[in-house]
């Protein structure tokens, strides 16, 4: 019996191939074949969740009052937390009532507020390249795109002045992401207070990731949108506990600012979902009251990564900026190359798995985004191969082309 009748929904149709599931495909077909895989693609972090918060989950776990339904809207101590961090992190004030929500990670937020916000037909303004939940989550929706193209001479950053008045004044959402993923790419305060002279003006909603805040190296403080002087009327802010706190398996984000568009996520996740499990957020919370020592330790792992890949790469022809935030490198591929041709390129030829830049839209086209995600010999090993098989930042030294 045909069932050829049974068919997904448009919106399902509508979404363009997700780049990461086919990496999947392609690593479980190389690891089956013997290959001793890097797998540099994903933003999967490699260090162990700090022992405070394991301990935490445990006690929360002996706990039969943490076996329930956890409230929708997130534990009232969790919420207090989050409120609490960012106060201390930002100097930012924010009622736990109504302007803070526990999320199952941020990419569960993300993509839930297009649909509790996005009318299809309405107009969405997203960076390209971006982080894909940005663009998906509108999708799904039934939102039209309006790509914001990045440029490397603009330093990666939006380009305000470039969108047309008439697309501004029909845009209902704009999505943005700094410190950047892919990117990397940070954003001077000074942009912040553009953007939000310039929703206000449009009538914009901004929905800002936050994700990579807490990442950033050699002093540099990123800016979070909520510290500009009306950014909550018109505003709010992503989190994550999987980049900050290595608990990228645990799902635990949280969104701040406005409390009406915060009570419309929740009042679609009523309807969807029953929140985070107590336990966890109970781990979450001790997560956030952790002492600095902590993140500093994060940071400096990644930092020191950084300049490690930096030099390697330099020394194959590449020349990549220094990074002052976030875990990956935006990296060119070499002239002539797309950045599927060449992600595939190099897993074949030598086992290191990079992520192509056109996962995250057309914009992301001719780079690769590594991920500082492997101890320094891994990442030795990894720059070694890519010597050995003759890759390098010239299109006529990569084999067989």
């Amino acid at each position: 019996m045909s069932l050829d009748w049974i068919t997904p929904a448009d919106r399902l149709r509508a979404l363009p191939p997700y780049v990461f599931a086919r990496l999947d495909e392609l690593k479980a077909r190389a690891r089956e074949q013997g290959l001793d895989l890097i797998d540099l693609g994903m933003g999967n972090p490699d260090g162990a969740t700090p022992q405070p918060v394991v301990d935490a989950a445990i006690a929360a776990l002996q706990n039969p009052a943490n076996h329930g339904y956890p409230p929708f809207e997130g534990t009232a101590s969790f919420r207090r937390s989050i409120t609490q961090w960012y106060h201390r992190r930002y100097g930012v004030e924010l009622d736990p009532e109504g302007e803070a929500l526990p999320l199952l990670g941020s990419k569960e937020g993300l993509a839930h507020l297009a649909i509790a916000y996005i009318n299809p037909g309405d107009l969405v303004l997203v960076p390209s390249p971006a982080y894909p939940a940005h663009f998906r989550g509108p999708l799904i929706a039934g939102g039209e795109i309006y790509p914001l193209v990045l440029k490397a001479e603009q330093d990666w950053l939006i380009d305000l002045g470039a969108i047309p008045d008439a697309v501004a004044d029909r845009a209902k959402i704009m999505y943005f992401n700094y410190p950047s993923n892919p990117t990397a790419a940070t954003a001077p305060r000074e942009f912040f207070e553009d953007v939000v002279a310039f929703a206000r003006k449009h009538e914009i909603l901004l929905v800002h990731d936050q994700a990579y805040a807490e990442l950033a190296f050699d002093g540099y403080q990123p800016t979070s949108l909520l510290e500009i002087e009306g950014a909550k009327e018109i505003g709010v802010e992503f989190h994550t506990m999987s980049k900050t706190y290595n608990m990228a398996g645990w799902r635990v984000g949280f969104v701040v600012g406005n409390r009406h568009v915060i009570q419309g996520l929740r009042t679609l996740k009523t309807n969807m979902d029953y929140g985070i499990f107590a336990a966890l957020q109970s781990a979450a919370e001790t997560a956030l009251q952790l002492p600095d020592v902590y993140l500093h330790e994060v940071q400096a792992r990644y930092r020191t990564r950084r300049d490690f890949l930096i030099q390697g790469l330099g020394e194959l022809g590449w020349s990549v900026p220094k990074t002052k935030a976030t875990m990956y490198l935006w990296v060119p591929c070499p002239p002539g190359m797309t950045s599927t041709d060449f992600a595939l390129s190099v897993l074949q030829q030598t086992g290191v798995v990079v992520t192509p830049g056109n996962a995250f839209g057309a914009g992301g086209e001719g780079y690769v985004r590594i991920s500082l995600i492997a101890e320094l010999d891994r990442l030795q090993t990894a720059l070694d191969r890519l010597r050995q098989a003759n890759i390098r930042f010239q299109p006529e030294a990569i084999a067989g082309k």
